[in-house]
């Protein structure tokens, strides 16, 4: 997705810090997925974000990375999605340094939403959508009635159908997420890159993005988001690993990673983890504030 470009201030003093825990399923250097990376270390100039990280993303899982502000969440989403070379370390996909490989044979692979997206003055929504489908044109290959059919089902699913004609700078910063996100969609990639989705959505826009995304993980595309919803990750997750100080910190299933000690370790606070009512799936219940008596 060239056409776009994403801004992030490192915020985190230098870490040396190593994982403490893992649970569930394994990390490794993308050994056995289409995606993962061994050994990284992970830096802004001179500014180090994380040592010696190894993950591996499951195929075909709704994979959610969670942990406090400026632990190295969007910083690990952004070397795999090739935004950000690595220090040290390599970053596979399909079993191939990523940053060997020409763009546009990424960009047919893995789609990015990152957490900052501009758009160029004067570009209407639908214009700005159908560059989704720039991978895919070439010389030999070029705008047809399937692009536009995609870029019509893109809108549509993300509920910016009406808005087509709108100049994306008009739109709220809950419309224009939504249309970045149909833009990711139209790129039709297997893998898709969720830096923070449901940025600016309220409550209701937050359920249906995260829907569409559980459609589309169980339709057979990997998925992976970053997302500061706890209960939010954990219903909607397959597979979790949460960070701490640039580390992973845990992975695993919801049900195995969102344990009242892991969350206090990791978030510093206090809580209950209990069965919510609706999915079955680990509800975070922080504990309450004791109040004082006049």
């Amino acid at each position: 997705m060239e056409s776009r470009t994403e801004t992030e201030a490192a915020t985190r003093t230098e870490t040396e810090a190593a994982p403490r825990t893992v649970t569930g399923k394994g990390s490794g250097a993308g050994a056995g997925t289409r995606l993962g990376g061994g050994g990284l270390t992970l830096a802004y100039d001179q500014r180090t974000i994380a040592r010696n990280l190894d993950v591996a993303v499951p195929d075909e899982s709704f994979t959610v990375i969670v942990g406090p502000n400026a632990c190295g969440k969007s910083t690990l989403l952004r070397a795999l999605s090739r935004m950000l070379k690595p220090a040290a370390g390599t970053v596979l996909l399909d079993g191939t340094d990523i940053h060997t490989l020409p763009a546009k044979r990424v960009a047919r692979t893995l789609g990015l939403l990152p957490q900052s997206s501009i758009a160029p003055d004067g570009i209407t929504v639908a214009d700005l959508v159908a560059r989704g489908r720039y991978p895919h044109q070439g010389l030999l290959r070029q705008w047809s009635r399937d692009d536009e059919r995609i870029v019509t089902e893109a809108m549509t699913s993300t509920g910016v159908a009406d808005l087509a004609d709108r100049f994306v700078e008009e739109l709220s910063g809950g419309q224009r997420q939504r249309v970045w996100i149909a833009m990711a969609l139209a790129q039709e990639t297997p893998l898709l890159l969720l830096d923070e989705p449901t940025t600016y959505l309220d409550i209701a826009h937050q359920i249906e993005v995260l829907d569409l995304c559980a459609g589309l993980h169980e339709s057979g595309r990997t998925v992976v988001a970053v997302l500061h919803d706890l209960n939010h990750a954990a219903r909607y997750a397959t597979h979790l690993i949460a960070m701490r100080d640039g580390a992973i910190v845990a992975e695993g299933e919801p049900a195995e990673v969102m344990t009242a000690d892991l969350v206090e370790e990791v978030f510093e606070l206090p809580c209950r983890v209990i069965d919510d009512p609706e999915s079955g799936t680990p509800l975070v219940i922080p504990a309450a504030r004791a109040r004082v008596r006049a």
